[in-house]
């Protein structure tokens, strides 16, 4: 998993913030919370916590499918002040049928547009054969394999928003022979219920999988395997919904 930590920007005025002073060890054992005092989460605890939901989620995945294949992927460095990405390549009868990108980003102050500090942002690309791609019907299909994933896997979805592209790629010069390719993509992103932030993310992961598998003519559940199905009550989409 790669992760990525921006540093927090300077104040108004340009003025970086000075580093603090070294502690005693009697001042920071003075700092200690008492014993009756809970410990405040740092941003960083909370982000590690939902990496380790986002592996999880990456984990359940590669249990049951052998046609999707992660890997590490540079995670972005100027989107939110923290942030982690994993890719993957969907394979159809031994051969490469599409790509994907996950990134987490992770902001405790918020951003303007999310509904909480976590927001996912996706890209699927897939090749299609002409006749899917000249369908009027493509992107909102493709945008509805989003959207009826996340209702099952993370249904606390918020402030989802995207695009559907169909992509025509022609050769020219010495690529002159080579024979036009239409392809699907899929851009989106939405902000992961901070009420249920771990089953959220994990399960933007298995919704993500299931939209790579869609654009690739995969089958949506391998023959022979156990479903990944809702990871919660079926009443939390419907309330989530309610909420945006």
């Amino acid at each position: 998993m790669w992760l990525a930590d921006t540093p927090a920007p300077a104040p108004a005025g340009g003025d970086a913030v000075p580093p603090a002073p070294e502690s005693t060890p009697q001042e920071a054992v003075a700092r200690e919370p008492a014993q009756n005092e809970a410990p405040a989460f740092s941003g960083p605890s909370v982000f590690s916590a939902a990496v380790a939901a986002l592996e999880a989620g990456r984990d359940a995945v590669s249990e049951v499918r052998d046609d999707l294949e992660f890997e590490e992927w540079p995670a972005p460095q100027r989107l939110a002040p923290h942030a982690a990405a994993i890719g993957a390549t969907a394979y159809r009868d031994g051969d490469e049928a599409g790509t994907a990108r996950l990134m987490l980003l992770y902001d405790p102050a918020g951003r303007e547009g999310w509904t909480g500090t976590f927001r996912v942002v996706v890209q699927v690309h897939a090749d299609v054969d002409e006749e899917m791609a000249a369908d009027p019907l493509l992107g909102e299909v493709g945008w509805s394999w989003l959207t009826d994933a996340l209702d099952l896997h993370a249904p606390g979805f918020g402030a989802p928003s995207g695009t559907v592209t169909r992509v025509i790629t022609e050769g020219y010069g010495a690529k002159e022979d080579d024979p036009p390719t239409t392809a699907f993509e899929l851009r989106a992103s939405w902000c992961p219920s901070d009420d249920d932030i771990d089953d959220e993310i994990s399960g933007a992961v298995l919704a993500w999988s299931d939209v790579l598998a869609a654009a690739a003519g995969l089958p949506a559940q391998p023959p022979g395997t156990r479903a990944l199905g809702q990871r919660g009550p079926a009443s939390r989409g419907a309330d989530a919904r309610r909420r945006r």
